[in-house]
């Protein structure tokens, strides 16, 4: 890890995530090595299928009748999916505090022997430990969080367990009642550092635990995708307004052209880039000027804004997966 840290500290604003330990991928022979790359170029012939691709599986737009079906019951397509799934789909986002280690008060000291998997969420087949560097840089006294489509708490559980800071609070939100409530039974939920409510940031009132310009840090992530177009730019004028002059936002969401978009089939499509997936859930993939221009135009300064690309492998069936998720922060 010698050199990596200091990466890690750089703010960036280009194109390009810092580097990190030996996952850059500098001869094609060995891309089934490891399970992920970082910072993957893509060559003109692979962005031009890709849009090939969205092209051709945005042929057939939904009836005004089924948009609007899946816009008026979002909310029963989330609690059905947590119904289902409950808490053991998505996992605990431990890499938060390399990407965001604004959410971290304290320095944790380990013994690292590996580089850190700073996006992925799984690990090396033959290697099932899990690294966790929490970097030591000042919080901005960041100790009145909120995060916004906190599910079932994959992000607010890791920041609670890492982060020590004695005035922490965690707020976080999400219009799944489901979802809440299956937050509220977790162990890990404390009432003196947490509160969980339901939320639907569309609406034009936010009735919220908190007033506004209250917040040090709102958290972001992959849930301003989940919802139609037309009201993100609202949604960032609510968090605007919540949160302290200086306040920041953390922001992380998927990228134009990923897996997840060009893996969809004809018939899917809302509205130009988003779509509605087999369960009733909504995803819109983002490029960097749209979110810099969401920000940017509810008065924020841009501190970060990048395109993460990343190459995920099974090596088992011999599998090339490209994802792309987009990333940012933003001051108030």
């Amino acid at each position: 890890m010698e050199g990596n840290t200091s990466k890690l500290q750089q703010i960036e604003s280009n194109d390009k995530r810092p580097q990190f330990g030996n996952r850059i991928l500098s001869n094609s022979d060995n891309v089934f090595q490891h399970n992920a790359w970082d910072n993957v170029t893509w060559n003109e012939e692979q962005q031009n299928l890709a849009q090939q691709k969205v092209n051709e599986n945005s042929t057939i737009i939904l009836s005004e009748q089924k948009i609007e079906e899946y816009e008026c019951e979002a909310d029963k397509y989330w609690d059905k999916f947590y119904g289902i799934h409950e808490n053991k789909f998505f996992k605990d986002r431990h890499w938060l505090f390399t990407e965001f280690p604004e959410l971290a008060a304290v320095t944790v000291k380990q013994n690292i022997t590996q580089p850190l998997r700073t996006i992925s969420e799984s690990t090396d087949q033959d290697d099932k430990r899990t690294h966790i560097k929490i970097l030591d840089l000042p919080s901005n006294n960041g100790n009145q969080i909120l995060e916004i489509g906190c599910g079932v708490g994959n992000t607010v559980f890791p920041i609670l367990l890492y982060n020590t800071d004695p005035n922490l609070f965690v707020y976080c939100c999400d219009f799944s009642a489901k979802a809440i409530d299956i937050l509220k039974q977790n162990s890990a939920y404390d009432t003196s550092r947490c509160k969980a409510f339901i939320l639907d940031i569309t609406q034009e009132r936010w009735e919220t635990p908190f007033e506004p310009g209250s917040l040090d840090i709102i958290v972001l992530i992959f849930v301003l995708s989940a919802i139609h177009p037309d009201k993100m730019q609202h949604v960032i004028q609510q968090v605007h307004k919540y949160l302290k002059q200086g306040g920041l936002v953390l922001f992380r969401d998927y990228g134009r052209y990923d897996l997840a978009q060009l893996r969809f089939k004809k018939g899917s499509c809302l509205a130009e880039n988003f779509y509605a997936r087999g369960d009733g859930t909504r995803v819109y993939f983002f490029t960097q000027e749209e979110v810099r221009t969401l920000f940017k135009t509810c008065g924020f300064t841009e501190e970060q804004n990048l395109v993460d690309r990343r190459l995920q492998v099974n090596r088992g069936k011999q599998l090339k997966m490209y994802r792309v998720w987009i990333q940012g922060k933003y001051r108030k």
